[in-house]
């Protein structure tokens, strides 16, 4: 009886990302044996989990299990369709996907672009001068929270535009060089913080 207390005791005083590891795992174990998933599997899992953590921030555990199982069983050499794990879960589909994409951009380049690497690169392709570039990094830092989970290359050119104090001539060459709209670029503008 004494344990039970200590195990309620530790699950209500575990800190937000510990709880939040913990919900995770338990999905994971509980959608593991109900695709049924060998247990290497679930290690791989588990550790996509912990090496990208942040990146799945905001996102139900549910959603999160699923796609590190899918995406893990995929690694692993042993391809199973979504249904397979959506079956035994209640996570949506439309986001599991978007995590399980996330997860393969993110493995496949080894790291995540910083906001840095999207306004350089688009800078370069434009020909905008250093302080330009360096005004857009500085704003786009301070409206992170706003711009999370939207297009890097529209927020980066949002942050180029206004930091070129909105010439007009430039958002076309920095929608171009984006590869998006005048109208996507000036609507990310309007969300920022200058």
């Amino acid at each position: 009886m004494q344990w039970r207390r200590l195990a309620k005791f530790h699950r209500e005083t575990l800190h937000g990302r510990e709880r939040r590891l913990a919900a995770i795992g338990g999905e994971l174990k509980r959608i593991r044996e109900c695709a049924g998933l060998p247990q290497s599997v679930a290690e791989e899992a588990e550790a996509l989990v912990k090496r990208y953590f942040d990146l799945m921030a905001g996102f139900p555990p549910e959603v999160v299990a699923v796609a590190v199982l899918w995406t893990a069983a995929k690694a692993a050499g042993a391809p199973r369709p979504l249904e397979d794990f959506l079956k035994c879960s209640r996570a949506d589909e439309r986001r599991v996907r978007k995590v399980a994409w996330r997860l393969k951009e993110v493995m496949k380049l080894g790291r995540r672009p910083s906001v840095e690497d999207y306004v350089k690169t688009l800078a370069a392709r434009v020909d905008l001068p250093a302080p330009i570039v360096k005004a857009a990094v500085e704003l786009l830092e301070r409206n992170r929270r706003v711009l999370f989970g939207k297009n890097p290359w529209v927020s980066a050119a949002a942050a180029l535009w206004l930091a070129s104090l909105k010439r007009l001539g430039l958002l076309k060459a920095l929608a171009e060089a984006a590869g998006a709209t005048p109208v996507s670029i000036k609507n990310a503008a309007g969300r920022m913080k200058v």
